[in-house]
């Protein structure tokens, strides 16, 4: 018999077959995970991996990031230009000046809010984005937008993009990991980490410090021997199934995740062993914090880094969840009591973040990890009418990013005088994007999938790489 047929298999065929099939299913194992990444490198990268923070709910620029003297000057006096006009939910008040004064940080002096002392220690390191714009106002698709270049759902995420294009690091680990706050999954949930119509394997696992992983234990009836046969055999039928339905993705896709979950095994439990860390460590992150939300998302920035550590290709966390009937209570959607908001929301971000990233800046991981930081959008400069809160600003914000290969230090773009809109250097999604994959040694014109009749791309026909921030 020439071709190994799985649904005529007899005890005499699998033992003739099993000193070369299991030998054979292991080098075709790690051919399909080759085929199925595609190792792509356009020019030399800079970065090998990401670390995606993420604050839905629309953290708002002016009161965090980018300092607006005349907010002061002019505060409780209308907008010029704009003292009629309506936005997201409805008319806009005067002015407003943030609650709270910001102050000089680092060598370069940078203006930034005292809500986070601790963060804007690392002024230095971190180029900011002031001229950030969206495509949409909404939460849930601006959260989709900022992950996947295209506000409806069904796109590839870019952490999806890159373990398509650049695979995996760690056999024993997912290429890409979703870390979801104890709070809940951000608005449009797993639409932000799919794969959209990339093969299925390249979506994000999603893990927690507060959600361990489950049933990773062989059971106590099964022997280790009956364990690995089991496994090995059932490979062999998957791996001869495959090959006569090459073109049946989800079946590698499956195959794999089910590899990759017995690798897991013996990896994820390590991993998200955080006993392990030292003492002065924990303290550092504040994981043991009275606030058990600050805890919470302190113990995720901790496994942020043992994944990172031990060679995941991005990793996306998350800071608040998706929104409450409760305005700003689960997430940073201050529309309604701004100051109460962020005085709660603040610390929980500032510590762990802060200690994150001092902590990947000693143990020397910023010259292979890039660092980003998003929200889906800003926050007006005005109040809303009849309230203390900002409303939703999708004509500039700001984003950031450090690590390996961006320049420390410096600003780019503005917003105009009282932050309301992008005025230099306006930036788009696409050029943010485009800048991510030209760390990560792609071309963003270049890394596509054929999909419905065109070649797509997460910068879909978009996208300039911002120079000014390269080091």
């Amino acid at each position: 018999m020439d071709k190994l047929n799985p649904l005529a298999l007899t005890r005499r065929l699998f033992l003739e077959h099993a000193a070369t099939g299991i030998a054979g299913v292991a080098l075709t194992d790690l051919f399909s995970r080759d085929a199925l990444a595609q190792q792509i490198q356009h020019h030399a990268p800079k970065a090998k991996q990401v670390l995606h923070i993420f604050c839905p709910g629309a953290a708002s620029h002016i009161d965090l990031w980018d300092y607006k003297p005349a907010l002061e000057k002019f505060h409780g006096t209308p907008l010029p230009g704009a003292e009629k006009e309506v936005t997201f939910q409805g008319k806009n008040g005067p002015l407003m000046k943030s609650p709270w004064p910001f102050a000089p940080s680092g060598q370069s002096g940078k203006m930034l809010s005292t809500l986070l002392p601790n963060v804007a220690k690392h002024a230095d390191d971190i180029a900011f984005i002031h001229s950030m714009t969206s495509r949409s106002n909404t939460h849930g698709p601006a959260n989709v937008f900022m992950n996947t270049g295209f506000v409806r759902e069904g796109f590839p995420s870019a952490g999806a993009w890159a373990s398509y294009a650049l695979g995996s690091l760690n056999d024993n680990l997912p290429t890409f990991v979703a870390i979801t706050d104890v709070r809940g999954e951000p608005p449009n949930g797993k639409a932000n980490w799919s794969n959209g119509f990339l093969p299925a394997q390249h979506q994000a696992v999603m893990l927690a410090a507060h959600q361990p992983l489950r049933n990773l234990n062989r059971p106590a009836e099964v022997s280790a021997n009956e364990e690995t046969a089991t496994r090995d055999f059932l490979k062999m039928l998957n791996t001869a199934h495959a090959a006569q339905h090459p073109g049946e993705s989800e079946l590698r896709a499956r195959m794999s995740a089910y590899e990759l979950a017995a690798r897991m095994q013996l990896a994820a439990p390590e991993v998200a062993d955080l006993s392990r860390e030292a003492q002065h460590v924990h303290k550092l992150y504040a994981t043991d914090d009275a606030n058990p939300l600050k805890a919470a998302y302190a113990r995720n920035c901790l496994l942020s880094r043992r994944l990172l550590e031990r060679g995941v290709r991005y990793v996306s966390l998350y800071c608040a969840s998706r929104a409450s009937s409760i305005d700003g209570l689960l997430n940073w959607d201050a529309h309604r009591t701004l100051k109460t908001d962020y005085e709660r929301h603040c610390p929980i971000f500032d510590q762990p973040t802060a200690a994150l990233l001092a902590d990947l800046k000693q143990r020397g991981m910023l010259k292979d990890v890039l660092v980003l930081w998003t929200t889906e959008f800003g926050r007006m400069p005005t109040h809303q009418e009849g309230s203390a809160g900002r409303d939703h600003n999708p004509d500039g914000f700001t984003l950031w990013m450090m690590g390996a290969g961006v320049k420390g230090g410096i600003s780019y773009g503005a917003t105009d005088d009282f932050g309301r809109r992008a005025v230099e250097n306006v930036a788009t999604v696409y050029d943010f994007y485009a800048t991510v994959l030209h760390l990560l040694g792609l071309d963003h014109e270049r890394l596509t999938y054929y999909h419905n009749g065109t070649n797509r791309r997460l910068t879909d026909v978009h996208g300039h790489v911002l120079k000014a921030l390269l080091s």
